[in-house]
């Protein structure tokens, strides 16, 4: 696959609308370690790093392009860290509301989910152990 220093590395990168792209860009760095790639415009978007291959884009409200509003969810965003605990006590501590506190599961994931400034739904993972999916009522159907 060829790259472009212009476009994200990752290949899904999630799109994300805020009101005020240039807040949560400066948000997302605190509360969460983002990094700022790229800037386009001051107000339309921006790149940001997640971790060593992951990334996001931060885009202006405009057109049909809205925040979520009145607590509807339309999507989860899923970010792999290494230490889910430290992680929700730096978004908290930055201001993100706690939907669920950091919780050990079956499957051998460790995570939490918190709302940022503009409403959108991040949950926060941290492999615990591996586990076959059958071992928790999951089923394989090809691995990864």
């Amino acid at each position: 696959m060829q790259t472009n220093r212009s476009a994200p590395p990752a290949t899904v990168t999630p799109v994300l609308v805020y009101p005020d792209v240039r807040a949560a860009v400066a948000w997302l760095e605190a509360a969460f370690g983002f990094g700022e790639r790229v800037r386009i415009d001051d107000s339309h978007r921006a790149q940001l790093r997640v971790g060593s291959d992951g990334a996001v884009v931060v885009a202006d409200a405009h057109h049909d392009q809205v925040a979520p509003s009145g607590g509807v969810v339309t999507q989860i965003v899923k970010v792999r860290v290494a230490d889910v605990d430290a992680a929700f006590a730096r978004a908290r501590d930055f201001g993100a509301r706690v939907v669920e506190k950091p919780t050990t599961w079956e499957y051998g994931e460790r995570s939490c989910v918190l709302e940022d400034l503009a409403g959108h739904r991040w949950e926060l993972t941290q492999t615990l152990r591996d586990t076959a999916p059958e071992e928790w009522g999951g089923v394989t159907v090809a691995p990864w």
